[in-house]
């Protein structure tokens, strides 16, 4: 643990504040792509599948548990309680582009071709690029409410941070991780498009808008 990982870890915690409280205040998950939720969730389960098996921390297994639970919490919200408020149209992306390819890297690209190795990284190269459904829907509908992109700026702090912890840990004790580190990239260059629109305009108090 070091500043910036703890950071980033706030970062992520802020995210899914931000999203749940964008859907009880409106009372909808109107501009939420289930897709991309139910991407995250899929990540969380198999990055964590040694939950019970493996304990490091108090503040790790809550952290484990919270990303589980409130992953599972917002879909509930959108195909349950709020279901009429969510647009499916909208929601098109087609995630069998990425889990196909994500699965095929996990084959190729892990640490030891045991089950609980090859899901972790799995989980590593999906959280790359599950935002994309949401940013897809976005680029569909040409444009986002204010509250929406903040927590998708947040989810973009937090993968900020976690480079800056990689940068850290390597020049402290030597330590890589380049399945981590190259999936970070990725999802960086995923982010770039929106980072730049969300500075130069929302931080600015004008309206989030795409090319539609």
């Amino acid at each position: 643990m070091n500043v910036f990982r703890f950071l980033g870890d706030l970062s992520h915690l802020a995210s899914i504040f931000i999203l749940l409280h964008k859907i009880h205040t409106s009372r909808s998950c109107r501009g939420i792509s289930f897709k991309s939720q139910a991407l995250y969730l899929l990540v969380f389960v198999l990055r964590y599948l040694d939950l019970f098996t493996n304990f490091v921390s108090l503040y790790n297994t809550l952290m484990k548990l919270f990303f589980i639970g409130s992953s599972a919490y917002v879909l509930y919200l959108m195909k349950v309680r709020f279901r009429p408020t969510q647009d499916p149209a909208l929601d098109t992306f087609n995630v069998v582009y990425l889990l196909g390819p994500c699965a095929l890297l996990a084959l190729i690209f892990n640490y030891a071709y045991t089950f609980m190795e090859i899901t972790w990284s799995y989980s590593i190269w999906l959280e790359s690029v599950a935002i994309m459904p949401q940013l897809f829907m976005m680029q569909r509908t040409g444009a986002a409410e204010t509250i929406t992109t903040h927590y998708i700026a947040a989810l973009g702090l937090y993968r900020a941070f976690y480079i800056l912890n990689w940068i850290y840990r390597y020049f402290k004790d030597g330590s890589l991780d380049p399945i981590a580190i190259t999936a970070g990239i990725i999802q960086t260059a995923i982010y770039a498009d929106f980072g730049y629109i969300y500075v130069t305009k929302v931080l600015r108090g004008e309206k989030f808008e795409l090319p539609a």
